[in-house]
């Protein structure tokens, strides 16, 4: 069971990073302005956001299962529907349904998950979780840009559109045989401001949020690096797989085994300091062998980083409230990638200067953590 939901995770952020290099040029063929470009783009992400909360509510109200199934089916269904864009704002419309829709299916699949493995394996559960995660990021931004070249962007989108069809249609008849016993549970109405003072959320939450700032930024900047040390513009592309083979490895090599044995407020303070110490390397270099260094150093740090932030959700909530956790946590990481390349974009940094205010509010997160966990074990030695 457990690897058919990593099948799904990796599909659903398949979906994902499979339009990243397309949809900006599909919209501008279909008529739209640089703007409308921009915000069709950013659309999915906006109401992607929306998709995440609801899910989360209902996953608690009603079990992730349906939640799952729905997701999986709806997005599947709207897919499809970009066969129908005619113009800028008829893609508007279907890029906010499909945001909204694919926000159901990943806190569905996750909370599903975790309510699955045995505490005494979250870490390494949710390591593996992310290296699907990983192989998603590397393998569906060649596959959107390669098959759409050849054929066209909505009969790529109908490929995918078909693929999670058919996974809701056997998890339907697969994952329903599973015990139920966390399934239908009444959750009581928590708001969010009153999950986000548990200190083990609000770290998972803050974790998210910057993590994904800092791949906004590296998105938006590192071809701009490129293109400035006038190096091959496929070299950026090399460079983001690098790192994300280096993250893969460490979620799937015995190292994972780390995540269950150290507590993950320490593994989260690693992975904040390595990444922005890579950020900072990256900034400074301009020799094709030493970014790669810093972007293989920077997978690392983001492959400890994944895991803590999950373990840490897990840890704060129990099958009734992981859901609407789950939810929220997920916001954080569509509200990160849009926070990370606008901020920088109108603050107009460049390549180099981004890099550093990155790499600054990583480390400045990792010493706050640091300052938090000292506090905790502090309070636990006084008997408090």
């Amino acid at each position: 069971m457990h690897i058919f939901i990593y099948l799904i995770i990796f599909f659903a952020f398949f979906d994902l990073f499979a339009q990243l290099p397309i949809m900006s040029p599909f919209a501008v063929g279909l008529g739209a302005t640089p703007f409308i470009a921009g915000l069709a783009v950013g659309m999915y992400s906006l109401s992607n956001v929306a998709g995440n909360v609801i899910s989360g509510i209902f996953a608690d109200r009603r079990g992730p299962f349906a939640i799952l199934i729905f997701g999986l089916v709806s997005t599947g269904v709207i897919l499809f529907s970009y066969h129908l864009a005619d113009g800028p704002y008829s893609l508007l419309i279907i890029r906010f349904f499909h945001g909204l829709a694919a926000g159901f299916t990943v806190p569905a699949a996750f909370t599903f998950l975790a309510n699955k493995t045995e505490q005494n394996r979250r870490g390494k559960g949710a390591a593996v979780s992310g290296a699907f995660v990983g192989l998603a990021a590397i393998i569906g931004p060649a596959f959107g840009a390669i098959y759409a070249s050849r054929t066209s962007v909505p009969e790529m989108m109908g490929v995918t559109g078909t693929i999670l069809l058919l996974l809701g249609a056997v998890s339907y008849f697969l994952l329903k045989k599973e015990p139920a016993k966390q399934e239908s549970v009444h959750a009581p109405n928590i708001p969010f401001m009153v999950s986000i003072r548990n200190c083990g959320l609000s770290q998972a939450f803050i974790g998210a949020f910057f993590l994904m700032f800092s791949q906004g930024v590296l998105a938006y900047m590192l071809p701009l690096k490129i293109d400035a040390l006038q190096l091959p513009s496929e070299m950026s592309g090399l460079l983001l797989s690098t790192f994300g083979i280096a993250a893969i490895l460490v979620f799937l090599l015995p190292v994972n085994r780390l995540f269950d044995r150290v507590k993950p407020v320490y593994t989260l303070i690693a992975g904040f300091t390595c990444m922005a110490l890579s950020l900072f390397l990256l900034s400074a270099v301009s020799l094709v062998a030493l970014m790669y260094i810093a972007m293989a150093s920077y997978g690392i740090g983001f492959a400890l980083l994944f895991p803590s932030i999950n373990s840490l959700l897990v840890d704060s909530t129990n099958p009734q409230s992981r859901g609407r956790a789950y939810g929220y946590f997920y916001a954080f990481f569509s509200f990160g990638v849009v926070a990370g390349s606008s901020v920088t974009g109108a603050l107009e940094l460049s390549a180099n200067e981004g890099f550093i205010l990155s790499g600054s509010l990583l480390l400045i997160i990792a010493a706050l953590n640091g300052m938090v966990a000292r506090r905790q074990n502090a309070v636990k030695k006084d008997g408090f």
